[in-house]
């Protein structure tokens, strides 16, 4: 059944001139027949070099959102509309107008895990791996940051002589990881090193060997002499993790880190969405202009 799946989703993906973006937390079989994987500004990225006409992105909202940012002409489709990100959706543009209106001199950082609206909003973008860098380039001694308050903690404690004020926004997911369950794997594996995703309670991050956003978790891996892991993150990056580490042995910090909203997607959602060519991800242009100077600034830093 999956083979003849994925058949029909290879030709048809030919016939539409068409490319697939998967994001490291998707089910297996999707990662498989991805054109790509990686994290959401990678295939952003590389989803504004690629020559194609559409692009089917396989993750949540907000990132075929970025993509749409980075591709106007291109037609953007997600092949289920529901795989949202509530983490996302705990900052809404009106509620981050208020915020800046309280502290008028801050600069707005904001995570690339948001939506288009409160991207349009910042002043510049950051993602899990940057935000550090991203921070020390601001000027102004005042950052809001929003919305994730982990992350935010994180880069505010490697930042000096900057005021955050920390939107209180999480991951639902990354919220399951406790300092006494990976300490109890870390019992039964001595050996292995400890990463954490920067999402993760801070309780988490300070027993990590290191802090990793999913792409740098990849490179660490790699150059790493341990031979196993234990992961904190949600639990499809094992699968890539494995693939390209055959040899090793990856362990998740738990089983329970299961975001819904990336398991949304399956094989057939992905062959009805090239059949059908829905659903859509669009972007007003006002809106997409304005999120896309904050994305660029993110990048040129």
């Amino acid at each position: 059944m999956q083979t003849n799946l994925i058949k029909k989703i290879d030709l048809l993906k030919k016939k539409r001139g068409a490319i697939i973006l998967v994001h490291n937390y998707q089910p297996p079989e999707i990662q498989d027949i991805a054109d790509y994987v990686g994290d959401s500004l990678e295939l952003a990225k590389i989803s504004h070099r690629i020559d194609c006409e559409i692009i089917v992105f396989c993750g949540v909202h907000f990132m075929a959102e970025t993509a749409k940012i980075f591709n106007p002409d291109k037609m953007i489709l997600i092949p289920d509309e529901h795989a949202g990100c509530p983490m996302a959706d705990m900052i809404t543009a009106e509620q981050l107008l208020e915020e800046k209106e309280s502290h008028p001199g801050a600069v707005v950082v904001t995570y690339i895990n948001s939506t288009a609206d409160v991207k349009a909003l910042s002043d510049i973008c950051c993602t899990s791996a940057n935000g550090v860098k991203v921070a020390n380039s601001v000027k102004n001694e005042e950052i809001i940051f929003a919305p994730d308050k982990y992350l935010g903690s994180y880069v505010a404690n490697r930042v000096k002589n900057k005021k955050f004020y920390l939107w209180s926004g999480y991951c639902p997911t990354h919220m399951v990881f406790s300092k006494e369950g990976i300490l109890k794997l870390k019992d039964e594996y001595p050996d292995a090193e400890i990463l954490v995703h920067p999402e993760c309670r801070l309780e988490v991050q300070k027993i990590a060997d290191a802090i990793c956003s999913t792409s740098q978790m990849i490179t660490y891996a790699g150059k790493s002499e341990a031979e196993k892991f234990i992961i904190c993150t949600e639990v499809g990056m094992l699968y890539r993790l494995k693939k390209e580490n055959p040899t090793m042995k990856f362990i998740a910090g738990s089983l329970n880190a299961v975001c819904p909203s990336m398991k949304l997607i399956s094989l057939e959602k992905v062959l009805w969405t090239l059949e059908d060519l829905k659903y859509e991800i669009n972007v007003e242009e006002s809106v997409r202009q304005a999120a896309l100077k904050a994305i660029e600034r993110m990048v040129a830093t």
